[in-house]
């Protein structure tokens, strides 16, 4: 299994990029310059699409709505007159990206709801069987018509991942050895596909939060922002979120 430095990379040079626009997105409010203003917030959206179209993803998926009900754009267009309206809100540059997604994650829930989710799975996750999370992968990939992207992929490839890797679930030192044993079994593929099913059954906060702590490189104190929680809350259910993913890998692809 691969590590995706570049595309670690790619995401520490995006949000260098948001920060060091904000102050040339003041500046054409400024001289009310409103197409140079929304042509530079258009070279900001292709992550922000990304990440609107995973949350999209669930929701359809959990038949909260149909594919064709909400798209990207809908939130990307009303994102833009956020942006315009409010960005004298933003006290300095470094805090534009966790306002930027702060508004992205507040419009995103005023169109989906608070699912319920399967409390049977979550609490007996660590009862699974591999045969059980094969037959678990088999029926969630067939539900979704074999299409995991649902809604419409990104032109720009760079920003069309959510790459999910065994560093995002295993940190600490002592886990270096599950580490090991599970990488036998797995390709990159195998790794993706299973945090992706896992992730879809687990309660909306937690997986937000394991997804901007991971695809977004948020650090928790952002996260908490961003989501209206505590510290103390986020920690938690990034904690559960890693112990679920850990668990459910360990069962279905650890080598005895």
């Amino acid at each position: 299994m691969k590590t995706n430095v570049s595309y670690y990379q790619n995401k520490k040079e995006f949000r260098l990029f948001v920060t060091q626009s904000y102050s040339q997105l003041i500046q054409l409010k400024k001289e009310g310059d409103q197409a140079s203003f929304n042509a530079l917030v258009l070279k900001i959206m292709p992550q922000i699409r990304q990440y609107i179209n995973t949350q999209l993803n669930v929701a359809i998926r959990k038949g909260h709505f149909s594919k064709n009900k909400f798209k990207a754009d809908d939130i990307i267009d009303q994102l833009f007159i956020e942006i315009y309206d409010h960005i004298e809100d933003v006290k300095q540059e470094n805090d534009f990206y966790v306002w930027l997604l702060k508004k992205t994650n507040d419009l995103l829930e005023d169109i989906t709801v608070e699912e319920e989710f399967d409390e049977f799975f979550f609490k007996n996750i660590d009862d699974y069987t591999r045969p059980e999370w094969d037959e678990m992968q088999e029926k969630y990939s067939t539900d979704g018509g074999g299409d995991l992207l649902l809604i419409e992929e990104l032109d720009d490839m760079s920003y069309n991942h959510n790459d999910y890797t065994l560093n995002h679930v295993f940190i600490k030192n002592d886990e270096k050895a599950l580490v090991k044993k599970i990488d036998k079994d797995l390709n990159d593929e195998d790794v993706k596909h299973h945090i992706e099913m896992v992730l879809h059954n687990l309660p909306v906060n937690m997986r937000t939060v394991f997804e901007l702590a991971t695809t977004q490189h948020l650090e928790l104190e952002e996260i908490a922002q961003i989501r209206h929680n505590t510290l103390e809350e986020v920690k938690q259910l990034l904690s559960d979120a890693k112990k679920a993913l850990q668990i459910s890998l360990f069962n279905r692809y650890s080598v005895n």
